[in-house]
């Protein structure tokens, strides 16, 4: 007793020692979690809080929430969805803005309906979404003006209200399926007991229709009110401003003088498991869940004891974690992926661990059994030192990351800590305060505390199984009985401890003699450097300050499978993916994954219809590990048959039922249609195209699209460092070989018919169809025509939202889209797609056609082509400030031959786009000769 209560006390005194703010002083466990100073939080006089702070990234921007605190939790019986329905009223009419009003306004300073603005509706809360100027002090006001009057001045009228029934139906539309079909079974069990299982925020069908006026205006006056909302704004603009705005715009909001009170609904504990098994003809995927539900309320992190214990937690999921993805890799998969972790339900109330998986129709029990044993293999073994400290490697490297581009981080990004903090007391001490507490309290925590926490996380009261997945001829059903035979198996059997085996220290124990960098040149206005290798290949590369801790990669040589016979494309289409299954350089999938622990860097190989790529990631100081990862992918990716199989059976696992499901059953169906005489179309991935793959000529034709690294051009885009780059460049690519081959791709011989076609395609029971509209025609490239039918795909979303949705209220969502692309062919798409209901499929369809009919004979309003060349400013704007932007724009240019300066010229060629322009290419190439593509229901 003496002895343990000594080591209790020696390792309470190192926890002790080993916490400190960064700043020398101590951090005690009981110590509270700060906020983070660089957030300035308040609250008004009625009760509404704010949170404000200053961030410059993008420039001119400011991001604003209004959070409610109250979502279909608190609705009444005869409100069933009427949280949700509110969330679209504030969207229909407020004292400022009447109906369309509101979109209209912010479609024209830029601001995109659904991609920019939104919101959401959950059990627990309402979110409204608005990103807003913030360099001009009229749009800036009207965008505080905007919450505001979401806040407590939306008009309801009685109009508004009936028009917006439709599109909520036909959200709720979307719903349907098999996923709704089996939540309605998997919900009451997984929140037994709870109000949770009885408010599904789209609510229902019959109460949408039948609701009343007062109802929806009763839900609004009795939950939007001051003391249950909170105002975020993080932007580029100073916090003064933003906090003026906030008061003068909401001082003023009255406070509820008989509030109701906001209750908070329990999650009631249960004694015995609950088993919930669903299964679905069209479910197009099998799942199994394993949940634990505590049996206390959520506890609120809020001293440093308490990080330390989410530490804990969190470095406890990497573990288990690590051990699903062996398991995924290894030679008989028992799931396609799994993963375990522990945090919220969707009662706010209740946190829960809970392991899932995602198996094929015939492997629900393997995978059951496999997370199970995972979890039983933990609790009798615990974790090793070995996998313990690669786990805290990987925890340290993400937050480093974060640390490191905390002056870099977009201010969308940020906000949601604001408001879970608001919501749920979530702490918010900010990154720097995270990362050196962090790295204070990781070498206080004991490898045994970490694999002691199952013994929490594991009961049999409060558990829950669920089990969904698709109902079809050759799949037994999984019964309760086996379910918990299984339970009371895992028990008792015989589960031997986790091998940790050791992996190299070194990526490469051996580096190539390297090559040499023989040309440079540099593009002075964009910042651009180019140089050749001595094995001919290219290197390009744009240092920038977007991000400190990011590094983007991308890399591409002509040809891919389009230099394959038809043959040699079909036989390999489908076992390319898995080729980098087998690792490189004689480790595997999994001692890559225990090698890379600590490190922040990704490279994906890919061989494209025409071209054969890499893209990737690094930070600044794993960019060594990036070249020599694409040295490998040259020269020594490794073969492995057994890896591969594993590969092919979570693929044919994941595609057991794909085409139950009605939307992958049109999708491929259009495809076949279209592609009618294709001898090289390959289609959806099916179970018998998998069986039927080469993996042996998959490798060949690998070896040989990456046999010629001299006709390859590499693209490097964010913090670098030139020299280090260089010389990375000459040691791992320039030694590569270079054969000169000067290889392009072969253009496509195959092209679609440009006529008039109508397919209607029959699947699926609920009421619920889809409809695509598309014309394709060949056409000689011409900057101007793409640019305009791009910008006629804009307008047209602008004008069928307005005319579908708005007016007809017979869509949730429409969107038309255009483009001209340069590979392989010079060929002009466009598409209008929408999702309605099987009764109004042809008045809509010629509601959309009528939209292309005016804008044909009447072109395009000076307002419409306002919003949409606003709406490419302000998103260039920011692109330019992003590496993704610059990598991709570099690797078009060169693919496609074009002229990187273009990138730069956007406002030039929008003032020389002219409403005339997008009404020509309307009237040259929307033509008669389309194609409609249907889906319906079987039972129409």
């Amino acid at each position: 007793m003496k002895n343990m209560l000594l080591c209790i006390l020696c390792v309470g005194l190192q926890y002790v020692q080993g916490q400190t703010d960064g700043m020398g002083s101590m951090a005690l466990p009981e110590e509270n979690i700060p906020i983070d100073p660089n957030v300035k939080v308040g609250q008004l006089d009625n009760g509404l809080t704010y949170y404000i702070r200053n961030n410059g990234k993008p420039e001119d921007k400011v991001e604003l929430r209004l959070v409610v605190n109250a979502g279909s939790i608190m609705e009444t019986e005869r409100q069933l969805g009427l949280a949700h329905f509110m969330e679209h009223m504030n969207f229909n009419g407020t004292k400022n803005f009447e109906k369309n009003d509101l979109v209209d306004y912010l479609q024209s300073i830029g601001v995109k309906f659904g991609a920019d603005l939104n919101a959401y509706t959950s059990f627990d809360e309402t979110v409204y979404i608005l990103p807003i100027p913030s360099d001009d002090p009229e749009k800036l006001e009207k965008g505080f003006q905007i919450i505001e009057d979401w806040a407590h001045n939306t008009t309801l009228s009685e109009e508004a209200i009936d028009g917006e029934r439709g599109v909520v139906l036909e959200e709720l539309r979307i719903r349907l399926g098999a996923e709704e079909r089996m939540q309605k079974v998997t919900l009451p069990k997984m929140m037994y007991g709870s109000r949770y299982a009885e408010r599904l925020p789209i609510g229902t069908k019959e109460n949408l229709e039948n609701f009343s006026y007062d109802d929806v205006r009763d839900y609004y006056n009795t939950w939007y009110r001051p003391d249950l909302m909170a105002v975020i704004a993080v932007g580029d603009l100073d916090v003064a401003t933003m906090e003026g705005k906030i008061k003068s715009h909401f001082s003023g909001i009255e406070k509820a003088k008989n509030p109701v009170e906001r209750k908070s609904y329990e999650l009631p504990n249960h004694e015995e498991t609950l088993i919930a098994i669903a299964a679905d003809s069209e479910a197009a995927f099998s799942r199994v869940q394993v949940m634990y539900k505590d049996r206390f309320e959520t506890p609120v992190v809020k001293t440093v004891g308490d990080y330390r214990e989410s530490l804990v937690k969190n470095l406890f999921s990497t573990l288990i974690n690590n051990r699903l993805d062996e398991l995924g890799n290894s030679a008989k998969p028992p799931f396609v992926f799994g993963y375990s972790y522990y945090g919220g339900t969707y009662a706010r109330t209740k946190n829960a661990y809970q392991s899932i998986a995602q198996t094929s129709p015939e492997g629900q029990m393997d995978g059951l059994k496999a997370v199970l044993e995972e979890n039983e293999r933990v609790k009798r073994y615990g974790f090793q030192a070995g996998e313990f400290d690669r786990a805290k490697k990987s925890l340290l490297a993400r937050l480093e990351k974060r640390y490191n581009d905390r002056d870099k981080q977009e201010s969308n990004r940020m906000v949601n800590p604001y408001i879970y903090h608001y919501l749920e007391n979530q702490p918010i001490p900010g990154i720097e305060w995270e990362y050196s507490m962090t790295k204070n309290l990781l070498p206080t925590i004991q490898l045994e505390e970490i694999g002691n926490l199952i013994n929490t996380f594991l009961h049999d009261d409060n558990r829950v199984i669920v089990i969904t997945g698709p109902e079809k001829e050759g799949v037994q059903q999984i019964s309760e009985e086996a379910v918990r035979a299984l339970l009371e198996s895992i028990k008792t059997a015989e589960i031997a401890p986790y091998k940790d085996e050791a992996v190299r220290a070194e990526l490469m124990e051996t580096l190539p003699p390297a090559g040499s960098i023989t040309a440079t040149e540099t593009n002075k206005k964009l910042g651009v450097t180019t140089f050749t290798l001595s094995n001919g290949a290219k290197v390009t590369f744009k240092k920038t300050d977007f991000k400190n801790d990011e590094v983007l990669f991308e890399a591409f040589s002509p040809g891919g499978t389009s230099l394959y016979s038809d043959e040699e494309l079909k036989a390999t289409a489908f076992a390319n993916s898995g080729l980098s299954q087998a690792g490189i350089g004689g480790l595997s999938l999994t001692d890559m994954g225990k090698f890379m622990s600590g490190k922040i860097v990704r490279v994906t190989p890919r061989i494209g219809s025409f071209s054969e790529n890499f893209s990737g990631s690094a930070a600044p100081k794993d960019l060594e590990t990036l070249f020599q990862m694409v040295h490998l992918y040259f020269t020594s990716l490794n073969k492995d048959p057994e890896a591969f199989a594993s590969h092919m059976t979570k693929q044919k696992s994941f595609l057991g039922n794909l085409m139950a499901n009605p939307q992958f059953y049109f999708q491929d169906q259009l495809g076949e249609i279209q592609n009618e005489g294709n001898p090289r179309y390959t289609g959806f991935p099916t179970v018998e195209k998998m069986d039927a793959s080469d993996y042996d000529l998959a490798y060949q034709k690998y070896q040989e699209r990456f046999a010629d690294a001299g006709d390859f051009h590499f693209y490097f885009v964010g913090n670098v460092d030139e020299t280090e780059l260089k010389s990375f460049a000459a040691t791992y690519l320039a030694s590569l070989p270079g054969k000169n081959s000067a290889e392009n791709f072969v253009p496509t011989k195959f092209r679609r018919k440009d006529t008039f076609q109508k397919h209607i395609i029959k699947k699926g029971t609920d009421p619920k169809s889809n409809v695509r509209i598309s014309w394709e025609e060949e056409i000689p490239y011409d900057g101007k025509t793409e640019m305009a039918i791009k910008a006629l795909g804009e307008v047209l979303t602008i004008k069928l939202v307005e005319k579908l949705r708005e007016d007809e209220g017979g869509v949730y969502g429409v969107g038309a889209r255009g483009n001209l692309s340069k590979i392989s062919f010079s060929n002009l798409t466009f598409s209008i797609s929408f999702p309605c209901g099987p009764e109004n499929v042809d008045k809509l369809v010629a509601a959309a056609l009528g939209e292309v009919e005016k804008i044909k004979k009447d072109g395009v309003s000076p307002a419409d082509m306002a919003k949409v060349k606003e709406t490419y400013l302000v998103k260039r704007k920011e692109d330019l400030k992003t590496n993704k932007f610059w990598i991709s724009n570099m690797v078009k240019a060169d693919q496609e031959k074009r002229n990187l300066m273009g990138m730069m010229q956007l406002e030039a060629k929008l003032d020389n786009l002219k409403p005339k322009d997008i009404q020509k290419v309307a009237q040259q190439y929307l033509d008669e000769n389309y194609f409609l593509g249907i889906l319906m229901p079987e039972t129409e």
